[in-house]
């Protein structure tokens, strides 16, 4: 039975267009193969959003077949695709708390906005079938909800992944393991290819913040210049954000040039190709690399990105402190998360302080303050942090404060990370927190983050 392109009938997208003339559009069929599982595959078609040249399909084919392994393509076009490639590691997967993060730290609108798509793109049959039931097991709500896409590429479809050129002197197991995953990339991204107005690139060995969608919606809403890629890592390949209409180009680019370097170090070429000449990075990063171990040989990773916070918002409070301030970096700084907002004072004594005052009372339950430079300098030496009760108006009338104070701990090289606060001795509710400091310093201070978490009374 013919389909409207010619090819057996399936569900069509509402953003596919047939062309005779186009030499990009291929066919689909259902088939199984012995699995508990029907598969559904199919050669993408040209997908079109009318706003380049690349969506009338006069661009390179690219043959390519897929396996769609778990989910239904949604009929609408979401806001963004995100796509994640994963490969059996020899020390375990970190693939279901991957996804488990990107889902449970998105609001439901934003899980409505978004597609999440996973190739998984190692050969050994076995490992997929383990990996499949283990999604389906753990996200089944998504998959119902056609949230989420579970996809394959059949080996037959690959290039030469063996005996290739040794750039950069790598060994032959590493030339083979990233020109692999160039391909892996490039098959993701072509089939993600029109299903959103933008896609965010992974890797399955992640942990995301919390509204990630909204804060990348808010930066692309501030774009004021042309762009081919944001940054919202520092790292490798993740967090990486394309306009969907680039997405035919970046699959062939990444498919012609597989085995020449690296997929991040291709990237920024591509970026330049489409003449945006520098990097355009977001901070803080909306997403940090949490494997310990590499999907190539399993060996020890330990990167992190330095520039990762889980977004966040701290209760509604009045901040003031009696440090000198230096220029427009006033106390409040310190409360309000964002990049770039820090207090800076100069020289504190002892007896100087900076005080937070709740709106209302509320029970803390952790608290970190981190205080210097991304160099090192202007740290607070020497403080103590503190919880108070019954706030009242300070006598010189600079602000409120509290009527007792009760201390929680020192600073510990200029910052402090404690968990647990209200199960020692500071379970009631609190209106004041203030950080005191209790030596001289002539260094000038920087507070660049006060962050308090809470529960209701």
């Amino acid at each position: 039975m013919q389909g409207r392109c010619g090819g057996p009938i399936r569900r069509a997208l509402p953003w596919e267009q047939c062309s005779s003339s186009s030499p990009s559009f291929t066919s689909v069929s259902l088939w199984t193969s012995g699995a508990p599982w029907w598969v559904e595959e199919w050669q993408l078609g040209t997908f079109s959003s009318g706003a380049s040249w690349v969506d009338k399909g006069g661009y390179l084919p690219l043959n390519v077949s897929y396996q769609l392994l778990a989910g239904t393509p949604p009929t609408e076009q979401k806001y963004l695709t995100i796509g994640l490639c994963s490969v059996s590691r020899p020390k375990g997967s970190y693939l279901i708390s991957t996804l488990s993060s990107i889902f449970s730290r998105s609001s439901p609108a934003e899980l409505n906005s978004m597609l999440v798509v996973v190739l998984l793109a190692d050969f050994d049959a076995q490992w997929r079938a383990t990996t499949l039931g283990e999604i389906t097991a753990n996200f089944p709500s998504q998959l119902k909800a056609d949230q989420l896409l579970v996809i394959h590429v059949p080996k037959q479809y690959y290039p030469p992944i063996t005996g290739l050129k040794r750039n950069f002197n790598d060994n032959d197991d590493r030339v083979t393991f990233r020109s692999k995953q160039n391909v892996d990339y490039s098959f993701l991204t072509q089939f993600c290819t029109g299903r959103s107005q933008l896609y965010l690139q992974l890797e399955d060995d992640v942990s995301c913040s919390h509204h990630f969608l909204s804060a990348i919606r808010r930066r692309v809403q501030q774009m004021e210049v042309p762009w081919a890629t944001l940054e919202f890592s520092a790292l490798g390949y993740i967090g990486k954000l394309y306009h969907s209409e680039h997405l035919p180009l970046l699959s062939r680019f990444l498919f012609l040039f597989y085995q020449e370097m690296p997929c991040d170090f291709l990237l920024s070429h591509f970026r330049v190709l489409l003449m945006q000449n520098e990097v355009i990075r977001f901070t803080p990063s909306l997403f940090q690399h949490t494997g310990s171990y590499s999907s190539f040989l399993g060996t020890f990773n330990k990167l992190k990105d330095n520039d990762y916070e889980d977004l966040y918002t701290n209760p509604a409070a009045d901040v003031y402190s009696d440090i000198p301030v230096y220029k427009d970096h006033v106390a409040a700084m310190a409360w309000s998360p964002g990049t770039g907002t820090f207090f800076w004072g100069r020289s504190p004594s002892p007896g100087n302080h900076l005080t937070v005052t709740f709106k209302q009372p509320v029970v803390v339950m952790a608290i970190t303050v981190v205080t210097g430079s991304a160099e090192g300098r202007d740290r607070l030496a020497s403080a103590t942090v503190e919880l108070g009760l019954h706030p009242v108006t300070e006598k010189t009338g600079s602000g409120t404060t509290c009527q007792e104070f009760y201390s929680v701990g020192d600073l510990q090289g200029g910052r402090m990370d404690m968990t647990d606060v209200h199960k020692k001795r500071f379970g009631h509710a609190s209106s004041c927190l203030r950080i005191s400091v209790t030596a001289k310093q002539n260094d000038w201070v920087i507070i660049k983050k006060i962050r308090i978490t809470t529960k209701e009374e």
